[in-house]
């Protein structure tokens, strides 16, 4: 069960019984999946800018270092995407950030906007009018700061990390498992195609992995929004020197998520960050965003695989490989998006024709 503390937190009841369950699952009580799919991208790092201090992130940077991408420079980036043959857009920036950033609210004051959000609205319709379907992943939000964008988007995200409290999150900025929680409700309750998952090896432990699995299902269970979950494990790089988590516990961890998920929900694994060629038969049916233009900027070590490894990839699993769009196609039979990507998807227009033709694939 999740209950609500206050508007901007929610806690977990997870049945015992349930959790048990799980974590006697393996990779045989799960199946190989028919198909792999991935989507092409564009990596737009809005800002630099977050209110946490995580010890394994490398994307967020201190005051007066931290950047916010000029509108300008969004509409080269999608318009790159859009040439290149992409259909999403990721919008990313660090959680909330407060008034430690006075760089960066300076900034959009003095372009006229009174909130990161606001910017960020301002920011899905250039990459629209450029060709691309947003996907916006700016971390916490309220209802309001989600129903600020949320027309604008085919999809949004966040990752859950961990409902369980890590030293990883600690300190004067400790990230809140239960606002996590809040920000999957809030989609749920506005009614948007959404993203999330866990992350491996940041100090939880198996039965933290469990709960927060079952955590995202009962929130699917309640609202239907759930399109994929990301089982992604923790990797080393200039502010995390602990080894990556062992194939074992990542074998056992992609399980669980096939095995207490519904049919409808796609389990994802990153193969930049994962052993994925691994992981096939643990029941995962998706790659994520590739993008063949930028960058992974969460993940600079890391770099994106080409198409072709993608491909070697579901060969070696003997499954075909499809393109699919940012939003699943089930949301958008169901009737599920804003008139205004609705119309983007119908469009007369070179993007409009690039969105129909992965649809058909």
């Amino acid at each position: 069960m999740i209950s609500g503390l206050n508007e901007y937190d929610v806690t977990v009841d997870i049945d015992p019984t349930a959790v048990e369950s799980l974590l006697a699952t393996t990779p045989d009580d799960v199946a190989s999946a028919d198909e792999l799919t991935f989507a092409r991208n564009v990596f737009v790092p809005l800002t630099t800018a977050c209110r946490y201090t995580c010890t394994y992130c490398t994307y967020y940077d201190a005051p007066g270092q931290a950047t916010l991408l000029s509108l300008e420079e969004v509409r080269d980036i999608c318009e790159r995407g859009a040439d290149a043959g992409c259909t999403e857009a990721l919008f990313t920036f660090g959680d909330d950030p407060d008034d430690r950033y006075t760089e960066i609210h300076d900034q959009l004051d003095a372009w006229g906007y009174d909130s990161i959000h606001a910017y960020l609205r301002a920011a899905c319709e250039v990459a629209l009018d450029a060709g691309l379907l947003p996907h916006a992943n700016p971390g916490d939000q309220t209802y309001e700061q989600m129903g600020l964008v949320a027309d604008l988007n085919a999809s949004m995200g966040v990752m859950l990390e961990t409902t369980a409290d890590v030293q990883a999150h600690g300190g004067p900025r400790a990230k809140s498992p239960g606002q996590r929680l809040n920000t999957l409700r809030v989609a749920g309750e506005l009614g948007v195609p959404f993203t999330t998952g866990i992350l491996v090896g940041i100090g939880e432990t198996r039965r933290d992995r469990a709960e927060s699995l079952l955590a995202i299902r009962d929130l699917h269970e309640q609202y239907g929004h759930i399109q994929e979950i990301i089982v992604q494990p923790v990797t080393p790089n200039e502010r995390w020197t602990d080894p990556a988590p062992a194939l074992d516990i990542m074998r056992e961890t992609t399980a669980m998520a096939r095995a207490c998920l519904p049919e409808e929900v796609s389990v994802q694994s990153p193969p930049n960050l994962a052993p994925v060629a691994k992981l096939l038969d643990c029941g995962i049916d998706d790659l994520g965003g590739v993008s063949p233009v930028t960058d992974d900027h969460i993940n600079p070590d890391y770099a994106w695989p080409a198409l072709r490894e993608l491909e070697s990839v579901a060969d070696a699993g003997g499954v075909p490989l499809r393109e699919r769009l940012p939003v699943y196609e089930r949301f958008i039979d169901d009737g599920w998006l804003s008139p205004r990507i609705e119309s983007a998807l119908a469009a007369d227009t070179s993007a409009g024709d690039r969105y129909r033709s992965v649809l058909s694939s």
